[in-house]
């Protein structure tokens, strides 16, 4: 049996201001370190170890993978690719959500963030985003939970899965989206079924596998933070 341990980063600054981030590189809360060192607290309490990590390029995805496995006392190779990174939000980016409601309408906003193919519109200049292993073209400049899924699914199955296959234990740290399009498929759901998954932060989910990676169980570890 293979288990798999994907973590949505502890909460950002951004997450904490109720601000849509997408990939702008807000730093994690000092809830969201918290959030991160009883993960890795609990993990190592469990028996969990691993050999290998991916993580997204945004800051609060590998800063929580990097504080779980200094908890953890592991040192293993991490590798960071743009494809774990959260949805592209557009022109929401950067917007207080409330403030986002009152311009475009509750329902309309319920609909960019909780459908599976419709994606916010791009209405301010696009930010600069340096990521040399992006083809010209490719960066997008919105994203749909179907697009994020898109661009994900090919660096799951050449990349990771195999890492799986060949009996390392793997930890994923990366977004509420991008998490949503891995569990997708791990799990097999529709389009509609995927936009009802919660994904909570700093919450490790545990994913028991068979050899071919069919999900036989999964569950999470309960991380609460003390003041």
């Amino acid at each position: 049996m293979n288990k798999l341990i994907i973590i949505r980063h502890g909460e950002s600054v951004w997450n904490k201001e109720n601000i849509f981030t997408g990939w702008i590189d807000a730093p994690l809360s000092e809830e969201g370190v918290s959030q991160a060192k009883k993960a890795g607290q609990l993990l190592k309490e469990k028996g969990f170890s691993f050999d290998m990590a991916f993580t997204s390029v945004l800051k609060r995805a590998y800063d929580t993978l990097d504080l779980v496995l200094k908890e953890m006392n592991l040192a293993v190779p991490i590798e960071k690719s743009w494809r774990l990174n959260e949805r592209h939000y557009g022109g929401l980016q950067g917007m207080n959500k409330d403030e986002a409601r009152a311009k475009f309408g509750e329902e309309q906003i319920k609909i960019w963030r909780r459908s599976y193919d419709i994606k916010p519109p791009i209405e301010k200049e696009v930010e600069e985003y340096k990521y040399e292993e992006i083809k010209e073209g490719d960066l997008p400049l919105t994203e749909s939970l179907k697009d994020t899924e898109e661009r994900l699914l090919p660096y799951w199955q050449k990349t990771i899965a195999p890492q799986i296959m060949s009996g390392k234990k793997i930890i994923i740290a990366a977004h509420g989206n991008s998490i949503r399009a891995l569990i997708k498929n791990i799990e097999g759901l529709s389009g509609e079924e995927i936009t009802k998954i919660e994904i909570p932060m700093g919450n490790p989910l545990v994913y028991e596998l068979d050899d071919d990676l069919k999900l036989l169980n999964k569950y999470y570890l309960s991380v609460q933070v003390l003041d």
